[in-house]
């Protein structure tokens, strides 16, 4: 991938002794001490204050020239520049607190992209209710997402004009444990790394990003531990008679593919079945998209990419306790002269008919087959599926929330609490029989939209139960936060990479499920 590689390391001396471009001190407001910072740093951050310049409220920065000063802290301040960044109030939730660290972390490599800084050292705090593990790994996200830029496609600058990226991010442990401080950076480097990746993918424009890349990133995965490929190409789905990802392709020159990766610990543990979308580029079809705006349908395959980035995560961390799959039905909705009409009948894995009613309500058809796929065969304990798939979730929650529609209880409890701990929060809808309704076909067993806009989110995840059964399943409808995602310090314009720290947090601390009753 494209992403760029940055060192992140530990610094093992004092930070006073650093004679890089940056060295950087996270300040409490209204609190007096800094970690690991002397009496003549404490007292030149006094003075600030008492200018009113700083007080150290969330993601606020004020830059020092110690070169510029006479005094104890110039003799002792090595590096070029010293930046105070706010971490904001303290705050007894655990949520809030991560995510300050993470603000914070986006905020020092804002900074350091101003001021063309190659080598940053952050001092971490202390006395901050998380454990020097969470402490480490939240600002490394923050670094490290809050550095991302993709320009693949721009003609490299010169001279002054040339853009210097951050080289080397390293963190003092200063009096946290050593060896929980390096658990954590590397873990925060594992994700941040994945979400990039997944930013990266979604970047991509359509001619940059086929269905065939998505096979070929998933078989380099492959050879991580644990990883296993396998690719279903067309002439493989027209065997399976998985009609709703050959029917969405039939309008495109390039062929489709079900993208299969498999993480294995052991045989007597539960598998987790996790699908996204891989819409490579959504024209509508015959039902096509109005001009304007059309060209951020190259980010439809953000639940493809989000799901692959969860399989390379996983595979670095090597979480326990269970299997999981990923699956990513991946193709394209053009509108070539074989492409699907309004009022076709297609039919499922399965043998499940569906009768067309708008081209452009495609990633359904997709995800069904996948669905019902991976249930068939890998008898999963729960699936979860991502997906960019309705305009409709965007003007009920805006690019703020991501809906969750569920079976069960449980499942929808466990994904709600990893949302909240990385700050992807998920905002739950529901189902239910009357929704179903608006699905009826007069001539196939159920239509791929409603007769009227109404509930439209809603109504998307009608169809896809319908290939679930009793299996606990959740759907996460990521169109609004996907790209243009709630503006932060780590969190660039365009493609978030949303989905991948959630996911890769449930995971983690999965607990067991029981079947539900789907009956609808």
């Amino acid at each position: 991938m494209h992403t760029q590689k940055v060192t992140l390391q530990l610094f093992d001396a004092p930070p006073e002794s650093f004679v890089g471009d940056l060295l950087v001190y996270l300040v409490e407001e209204d609190i007096p001490h800094v970690a690991d910072a002397d009496e003549s740093l404490l007292r030149l951050l006094a003075q600030i204050r008492d200018t009113g310049d700083f007080k150290g409220a969330k993601e606020e920065v004020f830059l020092v020239y110690p070169g510029l000063i006479d005094g104890e802290t110039n003799q002792r301040v090595q590096a070029k520049r010293l930046l105070f960044v706010g971490l904001g109030k303290q705050n007894e939730n655990i949520h809030v607190r991560r995510e300050q660290l993470r603000l914070s972390g986006g905020a020092v490599a804002k900074q350091a992209g101003a001021v063309k800084a190659k080598d940053v050292l952050v001092v971490l705090p202390k006395d901050y209710l998380l454990d020097a593990i969470e402490i480490a790994q939240c600002v490394s996200e923050g670094l490290l997402l809050g550095n991302y830029r993709f320009d693949l496609y721009k003609n490299p600058k010169e001279g002054d004009d040339a853009p210097v990226t951050v080289e080397r991010f390293l963190l003092s442990a200063g009096s946290l444990a050593v060896s929980a401080v390096r658990k954590g950076l590397e873990r925060g480097r594992i994700l941040a790394e994945a979400t990039n990746a997944a930013r990266d993918m979604a970047n991509q424009p359509g001619n940059g990003w086929t269905p065939a890349e998505f096979a070929d990133y998933a078989k380099r995965l492959a050879k991580k531990p644990r990883l296993k490929c396998k690719i279903l190409d067309k002439s493989d789905l027209q065997k399976l008679k998985m009609g709703g990802i050959l029917g969405v392709n039939q309008g495109s020159a390039l062929p489709p593919f079900l993208v299969i990766l498999e993480y294995k610990t052991e045989k007597k543990h539960p598998t987790i079945l996790l699908v996204g979308k891989g819409l490579t580029f959504d024209s509508g079809g015959i039902c096509a998209k109005p001009p304007a705006g059309m060209e951020d349908m190259k980010y439809d395959m953000c639940g493809g990419a989000a799901v692959l980035a969860v399989m390379q995560a996983i595979a670095e961390i090597g979480i326990a306790g269970i299997n999981v799959v990923g699956l990513i039905p991946a193709t394209e909705n053009l509108s070539g002269s074989a492409a699907l009409k309004p009022g076709d009948v297609i039919r499922h894995y399965g043998g499940k008919t569906s009768e067309i009613i708008n081209t452009d309500a495609e990633g359904r058809l997709i995800l069904a087959d996948a669905l019902a796929y991976g249930i068939d065969v890998y008898h999963p304990q729960a699936v979860v599926d991502l997906a960019t798939l309705t305009g409709a979730v965007i003007i009920g929650l805006g690019h703020h929330y991501t809906g969750l529609m569920s079976n069960s209880e449980q499942l929808a409890t466990q994904l709600t609490e990893a949302g909240a701990q990385v700050s992807e929060p998920l905002w739950r809808l529901p189902l239910g029989p009357e929704y179903r309704k608006q699905i009826d076909s007069r001539v196939a067993d159920i239509k791929n939209a409603g007769s009227d806009r109404s509930a439209g989110t809603i109504t998307a995840a009608c169809y896809l139960q319908e290939f679930v059964g009793e299996t606990p399943w959740a759907h996460l409808d990521i169109a609004g936060t996907a790209w243009d995602f709630t503006e932060k310090s780590y969190i660039p314009k365009g493609p978030s990479g949303t989905g991948v720290r959630t996911l890769v947090a449930c995971l983690s601390q999965w607990q067991p499920l029981k079947p539900v009753d789907n009956k609808h």
